[in-house]
């Protein structure tokens, strides 16, 4: 049975055309809905306006890095319990652990696969939550 990931907002933060665009394409074709960023600042903006349910963000970006900007996120109450996933070229022992502690729920090495991409969107968002309240027109 082909997913299904109709109505859920992901937000992807990088200030990579390239790799925003590739996200994009792979999940908008599972049927997400996806708000993109170029930085931290951008991103925090679009996610008081959209609540996105989860976010994928890069570390290494210019005025707000990635590590800044999911610190900012997980201490917001609003935002708290907002799955952020860090997406990194490089795959440190440093930088997951710096990402641990800055309170990201996973870790992606860049370049990321569609399947690295849904299973942190399967492990992270409660699907059966997600449809119930999609199919009452929510």
């Amino acid at each position: 049975m082909e997913e299904n990931f109709e109505s859920l907002k992901v937000m992807v933060i990088d200030d990579s055309k390239t790799i925003r665009r590739t996200a994009e394409t792979l999940l908008k074709k599972v049927g997400c809905n996806v708000i993109t960023a170029v930085d931290g600042f951008d991103a925090l903006a679009k996610i008081a306006d959209n609540h996105p349910d989860i976010i994928f963000v890069d570390i290494m970006m210019p005025r707000l890095d990635g590590y800044q900007t999911c610190a900012l996120i997980k201490n917001n109450t609003a935002f708290r319990s907002t799955p952020v996933i860090m997406l990194s070229s490089k795959d440190g022992l440093f930088d997951k652990a710096k990402g641990r502690i800055v309170g990201s729920d996973q870790y992606l090495t860049k370049p990321f696969s569609k399947e690295e991409l849904l299973g942190a969107i399967r492990a992270h968002v409660p699907q059966s939550e997600k449809h119930l309240a999609g199919s009452v027109g929510n």
